[in-house]
């Protein structure tokens, strides 16, 4: 998946890259999208390209926390009004041992459960709905939220930034031992050459003394 979204997105204008990783981080939990695609892969690929030189690094952390941090609020949103009936959609009941989990994360963590979860794909597309649903009250929510996704979005992004980084380093390096290997090999094969070349003149030359020899007795008789 990291692949196959890398390659669409690359192509892409610049501020169309922006757009589309803000809105899939958005809709992660605002949407219910982490379901189907996680929004850590979107900001891996943002710091991958980031570190290839496609798009601003700063301005990728700050569109990224900030789309997050909105996405979240959204879900708790959304779990604030519709809690039971969200819960009793086909999609909750689905993952049924996910949301029994995440409500007693809840229970036991309280709100920062919400920094918890964000690590974990489903959890991160629940917890927020599930924390509105529970009542949790959004001042406690909205400062684990931005907690946490200030952190998960510099860890990610980062990471795939010096990812990038490390492939690129690793890339140079291994060219550069290639060609070491290629000259050395050449290099190798060009003194094998030369000393077979030298032993098999130098083996000719005592074969030739003895005619030369007898030659010049034959001249003498």
């Amino acid at each position: 998946m990291l692949d196959a979204f890398n390659d669409f997105v690359s192509g892409l204008p610049t501020p169309l890259i922006y757009a589309v990783i803000a809105a899939l981080v958005f809709a992660e939990a605002a949407l219910f999208f982490g379901f189907v695609f996680p929004g850590e892969t979107a900001i891996i690929v943002g710091g991958l390209l980031a570190s290839q030189g496609h798009i601003s690094l700063t301005l990728l952390l700050i569109i990224s926390i900030v789309a997050a941090i909105v996405g979240d609020s959204v879900g708790y949103e959304i779990g604030k009004r519709y809690g039971p009936r969200l819960l009793d959609t086909k999609v909750m009941r689905k993952h049924a041992a996910k949301v029994g989990s995440a409500q007693d994360l809840i229970r036991k963590r309280g709100a920062f459960a919400v920094v918890i979860g964000r690590f974990t794909a489903l959890l991160r597309a629940l917890m927020p709905a599930l924390a509105g649903s529970c009542g949790l009250p959004y001042a406690r929510f909205l400062f684990f939220n931005a907690l946490g996704g200030i952190i998960w979005v510099l860890i990610f992004t980062l990471g795939g930034f010096y990812l990038g980084e490390g492939i690129e380093h690793f890339a140079k390096l291994a060219g550069r031992v290639i060609s070491g290997v290629v000259v050395a090999v050449g290099v190798l094969a060009f003194v094998i050459y030369s000393v077979r070349k030298h032993r098999e003149s130098g083996s000719g030359s005592p074969a030739e003394e003895p005619v030369a020899a007898l030659a010049q007795e034959g001249v003498s008789d």
